[in-house]
């Protein structure tokens, strides 16, 4: 078998990894067609990705301009302890307030806040300035090297 056959994690080694991950750095292509990076928190669902961001952020004009997106993620110091996932995606904006709040709730909470009505209250004006992003894999690629022995 060759090494990237070997290495490559299963959907539900890649699910429990993004699972267990806190940022992603997140490309998208500048109106000068260069990328702009950005890292993000995110959440796993229903096997998509989805994030908040500043209406007016770059990433979310970028974005408005050209929906396709690269992520990245990460983990381990050494050679032999690298894992990590690339996903090229298409993001979806979303901009209905209820849902973007909801996206943000979710998001504090898997954070580490309290869930309540206290805590949604408090992201409430955030969410008017912000946008969901879902974010949709088309190509996936994936490493695990601790699988090298």
């Amino acid at each position: 078998m060759d090494r990237r056959r070997q290495i490559r994690m299963s959907e539900a080694e890649l699910a429990a990894f993004l699972q267990d991950q806190r940022t992603l750095i997140c490309a998208t292509l500048g109106p000068g067609g260069r990328p702009h990076l950005a890292a993000l928190w995110f959440l796993p669902v229903d096997g998509r990705l989805d994030c908040w961001t500043y209406a007016a952020s770059q990433k979310a004009r970028n974005l408005e301009r050209d929906p396709r997106a690269t992520l990245l993620t990460e983990a381990g110091t050494a050679y032999q302890e690298l894992r990590g996932a690339s996903l090229e995606c298409d993001a979806e904006l979303v901009r209905d307030p209820g849902q973007v709040l909801d996206i943000g709730v979710a998001l504090a909470v898997r954070y580490g806040a309290s869930p309540g009505p206290e805590l949604r209250a408090g992201l409430a004006a955030q969410a008017a300035k912000r946008v969901g992003i879902r974010f949709h894999p088309t190509r996936v690629s994936t490493w695990d090297h601790r699988k090298l022995g």
